[in-house]
């Protein structure tokens, strides 16, 4: 059966490339089409995701006046770039979309998650406040209905669990530290990380991982923390992603890195520009003990 929440979640990468990056409506469909393969290869369910994208587009000024009104202190260039398409999705799923197919609730509450997972700390609020505001003015269609068929939510502590390993890895240049970081097509610059295979070692896991996705040989210099989010998986449904994350030195070379895996792009920066930069917030407590255990180094 096919994933609606990870055929959403393409529909809203392809939006936000386009959004972001400018391209004309015509570049729409042959993005669709490469997020499809990348992503989601034989998932079979490219005619929701095309239907979908359509629908924004074609209903895109009908959709961004409507929020306009349901968010008037919020002009729509101001919204950012993920929240602004999230509610584009959500708002022609609950306006547009046969209640039938998509139930109005389906619509706001799969925005919501859409949100939370790519968006900033408040986007998950910011949105249920739009389309909370829009679905009260229709008169809360469907709010009484109960459905017949219920999906079986599963417990947080019976999820499956996946682990990954990531690094802050630096390298000293003359009197410079730099740290090499990646760029995901959702705006935010981040570390390289990847998928511990069964019974691997984490740290050897780890290094693995940095090599494939941006060609450097580090060393492991000490362990920095570790955080966990919940993730949608096509095949498992609900995960719980386990990251563990260490200081890794590397020599001073060029990022040997091709787009793959939702990234597209790969950097050294200099140390002292790091948190400046459009960051997640659950990894910047990493990078700030990271950038203290350097300094503290250097000093």
């Amino acid at each position: 059966m096919a994933n609606r929440h990870l055929s959403r979640s393409i529909v809203l990468q392809t939006l936000f490339e386009w959004d972001f990056l400018n391209k004309d409506i015509s570049e729409l469909k042959d993005m669709l089409s490469r997020n499809v393969k990348e992503f989601a290869p034989g998932m079979g369910d490219e005619g929701f995701m095309q239907k979908l994208l359509d629908g924004v587009i074609a209903k895109k000024t009908d959709i961004d006046q409507i929020i306009t009104k349901a968010a008037p202190d919020w002009p729509i260039e101001k919204i950012a770039t993920i929240d602004r398409n999230v509610l584009r999705m959500g708002l022609f799923e609950l306006l547009f979309s046969p209640r039938n197919e998509v139930p109005p609730k389906v619509a706001i509450n799969e925005a919501i998650e859409l949100a939370k997972t790519y968006g900033g700390e408040t986007s998950g609020k910011f949105v249920n406040g739009v389309l909370g505001a829009v679905y009260k003015e229709l008169g809360e269609p469907g709010k009484e209905e109960v459905s017949k068929k219920k999906r079986k939510e599963t417990p947080y502590d019976e999820m499956p669990i996946k682990k990954l390993g990531g690094a802050v890895v630096y390298a000293r240049e003359g009197e410079q530290i730099y740290l090499a970081l990646v760029h995901d097509v959702f705006g935010h610059w981040t570390l390289s990380k990847g998928g511990i295979e069964k019974d691997e070692e984490v740290k050897e896991g780890t290094i693995r991982e940095i090599k494939e996705e941006i060609g450097l040989d580090i060393k492991i210099v000490e362990e920095l923390g570790s955080n966990e989010y919940i993730a949608s998986d096509p095949e498992l449904g609900k995960i719980r992603k386990q990251v563990n994350y260490f200081l890794a030195e590397s020599p001073f070379v060029d990022l040997g890195f091709h787009k793959t895996g939702g990234l597209d792009d790969a950097k050294w920066f200099k140390i002292v520009n790091i948190l400046d930069l459009n960051l997640y917030d659950d990894i910047v407590p990493i990078f700030t003990k990271a950038i203290n255990i350097l300094l503290g180094q250097k000093s």
